[in-house]
Protein backbone atom coordinates (compact mmCIF):
# COMPACT_ATOMS: atom_id res chain seq x y z
CA UNK A 1 0.00 0.00 0.00
CA UNK A 2 1.28 3.44 -0.90
CA UNK A 3 1.13 6.37 1.43
CA UNK A 4 -1.42 8.68 -0.19
CA UNK A 5 -0.81 11.88 1.71
CA UNK A 6 1.38 12.59 4.71
CA UNK A 7 -1.41 14.14 6.78
CA UNK A 8 -3.60 11.04 6.59
CA UNK A 9 -3.18 7.80 8.44
CA UNK A 10 -4.79 5.90 5.57
CA UNK A 11 -5.87 2.38 6.37
CA UNK A 12 -5.69 -0.47 3.85
CA UNK A 13 -9.47 -0.76 3.42
CA UNK A 14 -9.76 2.88 2.33
CA UNK A 15 -6.86 2.55 -0.08
CA UNK A 16 -8.24 -0.59 -1.75
CA UNK A 17 -11.63 1.08 -2.22
CA UNK A 18 -10.15 4.05 -4.09
CA UNK A 19 -6.90 2.70 -5.56
CA UNK A 20 -8.15 2.46 -9.16
CA UNK A 21 -9.45 6.04 -9.06
CA UNK A 22 -6.28 7.47 -7.53
CA UNK A 23 -4.12 5.76 -10.14
CA UNK A 24 -6.26 6.88 -13.10
CA UNK A 25 -4.23 9.21 -15.36
CA UNK A 26 -7.10 11.68 -15.86
CA UNK A 27 -7.79 11.80 -12.12
CA UNK A 28 -4.10 12.47 -11.47
CA UNK A 29 -4.43 15.71 -13.47
CA UNK A 30 -6.47 17.13 -10.58
CA UNK A 31 -3.21 17.54 -8.66
CA UNK A 32 -2.52 20.55 -10.89
CA UNK A 33 -5.83 22.37 -10.36
CA UNK A 34 -6.43 24.84 -7.53
CA UNK A 35 -9.57 24.34 -5.49
CA UNK A 36 -10.44 26.04 -2.17
CA UNK A 37 -6.84 27.13 -1.66
CA UNK A 38 -5.37 23.63 -2.16
CA UNK A 39 -5.43 21.18 -5.08
CA UNK A 40 -8.66 19.59 -6.22
CA UNK A 41 -7.00 16.18 -5.76
CA UNK A 42 -6.33 16.89 -2.07
CA UNK A 43 -9.83 18.29 -1.57
CA UNK A 44 -11.35 15.12 -3.03
CA UNK A 45 -9.09 12.94 -0.94
CA UNK A 46 -10.11 14.78 2.23
CA UNK A 47 -13.85 14.50 1.50
CA UNK A 48 -13.55 10.83 0.53
CA UNK A 49 -11.55 9.90 3.61
CA UNK A 50 -13.93 11.59 6.04
CA UNK A 51 -16.88 10.08 4.17
CA UNK A 52 -15.28 6.66 4.50
CA UNK A 53 -14.73 7.02 8.24
CA UNK A 54 -18.21 8.39 9.01
CA UNK A 55 -20.28 6.13 6.74
CA UNK A 56 -18.41 3.03 7.88
CA UNK A 57 -18.97 3.92 11.52
CA UNK A 58 -22.68 4.53 10.82
CA UNK A 59 -23.10 1.17 9.05
CA UNK A 60 -23.98 2.79 5.72
CA UNK A 61 -22.80 1.83 2.21
CA UNK A 62 -19.30 3.13 2.79
CA UNK A 63 -17.64 1.67 -0.30
CA UNK A 64 -19.99 3.43 -2.73
CA UNK A 65 -20.10 6.56 -0.57
CA UNK A 66 -16.30 6.78 -0.49
CA UNK A 67 -15.97 6.32 -4.25
CA UNK A 68 -18.73 8.85 -4.98
CA UNK A 69 -17.12 11.34 -2.61
CA UNK A 70 -13.77 10.92 -4.35
CA UNK A 71 -15.38 11.67 -7.72
CA UNK A 72 -17.75 14.50 -6.74
CA UNK A 73 -15.49 17.25 -8.17
CA UNK A 74 -13.89 15.30 -11.04
CA UNK A 75 -13.78 18.21 -13.50
CA UNK A 76 -10.90 20.14 -14.99
CA UNK A 77 -11.45 23.88 -15.11
CA UNK A 78 -10.11 26.07 -12.33
CA UNK A 79 -12.82 27.46 -10.08
CA UNK A 80 -10.73 30.38 -8.78
CA UNK A 81 -11.32 32.32 -12.02
CA UNK A 82 -14.68 30.88 -13.04
CA UNK A 83 -18.02 32.54 -12.49
CA UNK A 84 -18.82 31.46 -8.94
CA UNK A 85 -22.57 30.93 -9.31
CA UNK A 86 -22.20 29.20 -12.68
CA UNK A 87 -19.48 26.97 -11.31
CA UNK A 88 -21.59 26.10 -8.26
CA UNK A 89 -24.58 25.13 -10.36
CA UNK A 90 -22.92 23.28 -13.26
CA UNK A 91 -19.77 21.55 -12.09
CA UNK A 92 -21.59 18.50 -10.71
CA UNK A 93 -22.78 17.73 -14.27
CA UNK A 94 -19.21 17.92 -15.58
CA UNK A 95 -17.96 15.77 -12.72
CA UNK A 96 -20.63 13.13 -13.36
CA UNK A 97 -19.87 13.09 -17.09
CA UNK A 98 -16.14 12.61 -16.45
CA UNK A 99 -16.69 9.97 -13.79
CA UNK A 100 -18.97 7.98 -16.11
CA UNK A 101 -16.33 8.10 -18.87
CA UNK A 102 -13.70 6.51 -16.67
CA UNK A 103 -15.53 4.36 -14.12
CA UNK A 104 -18.57 2.12 -13.84
CA UNK A 105 -20.79 3.94 -11.33
CA UNK A 106 -23.65 2.70 -9.18
CA UNK A 107 -26.83 4.73 -8.78
CA UNK A 108 -25.67 5.81 -5.31
CA UNK A 109 -22.32 7.06 -6.65
CA UNK A 110 -24.09 8.98 -9.41
CA UNK A 111 -26.50 10.50 -6.88
CA UNK A 112 -23.61 11.61 -4.66
CA UNK A 113 -21.94 13.42 -7.56
CA UNK A 114 -25.20 14.95 -8.90
CA UNK A 115 -26.46 16.18 -5.53
CA UNK A 116 -23.36 17.26 -3.65
CA UNK A 117 -24.28 20.93 -4.20
CA UNK A 118 -27.76 20.71 -2.67
CA UNK A 119 -29.55 23.06 -1.98
CA UNK A 120 -27.75 25.38 -4.46
CA UNK A 121 -28.61 23.12 -7.40
CA UNK A 122 -32.04 22.17 -6.03
CA UNK A 123 -31.30 18.51 -6.85
CA UNK A 124 -32.15 16.65 -3.66
CA UNK A 125 -30.04 13.75 -2.43
CA UNK A 126 -31.90 10.44 -2.59
CA UNK A 127 -29.70 8.61 -0.08
CA UNK A 128 -28.33 9.24 3.41
CA UNK A 129 -24.83 8.76 2.02
CA UNK A 130 -25.40 11.50 -0.57
CA UNK A 131 -26.54 13.95 2.10
CA UNK A 132 -23.51 13.11 4.25
CA UNK A 133 -21.12 13.74 1.34
CA UNK A 134 -22.82 17.09 0.73
CA UNK A 135 -22.31 18.06 4.38
CA UNK A 136 -18.72 16.75 4.55
CA UNK A 137 -17.89 18.59 1.32
CA UNK A 138 -19.29 21.86 2.71
CA UNK A 139 -17.33 21.54 5.95
CA UNK A 140 -14.13 20.57 4.11
CA UNK A 141 -14.51 23.47 1.67
CA UNK A 142 -14.93 25.94 4.51
CA UNK A 143 -11.89 24.52 6.31
CA UNK A 144 -9.76 24.55 3.14
CA UNK A 145 -10.61 28.16 2.35
CA UNK A 146 -8.94 29.14 5.62
CA UNK A 147 -5.60 28.18 3.99
CA UNK A 148 -5.87 30.98 1.45
CA UNK A 149 -7.09 33.41 4.12
CA UNK A 150 -4.10 32.53 6.32
CA UNK A 151 -1.77 32.98 3.35
CA UNK A 152 -3.29 36.40 2.55
CA UNK A 153 -3.02 37.49 6.18
CA UNK A 154 0.59 36.36 6.34
CA UNK A 155 1.41 38.41 3.24
CA UNK A 156 -0.41 41.45 4.65
CA UNK A 157 1.41 41.19 8.01
CA UNK A 158 4.76 40.91 6.24
CA UNK A 159 3.95 43.97 4.12
CA UNK A 160 2.89 46.01 7.18
CA UNK A 161 5.99 44.90 9.07
CA UNK A 162 8.24 45.96 6.18
CA UNK A 163 6.49 49.35 6.02
CA UNK A 164 7.00 49.83 9.75
CA UNK A 165 10.70 48.97 9.42
CA UNK A 166 11.16 51.61 6.73
CA UNK A 167 9.47 54.23 8.96
CA UNK A 168 11.65 53.42 11.97
CA UNK A 169 14.92 54.29 10.20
Amino acid sequence: MKKIKENYDIDKDFYYIVEDILENKEFQKLKEIKHHGITRYNHLLRVAYHTYKITKKMGLRYVEATRGALLHDFFFYETENASTYKSLTTHSNYALENACKHFALTELEKDIIKTHMFPVTKTRPHYKESLLVDIIDDISSFYERTYSIQDSLSTAYTFIFMLLLTKIK
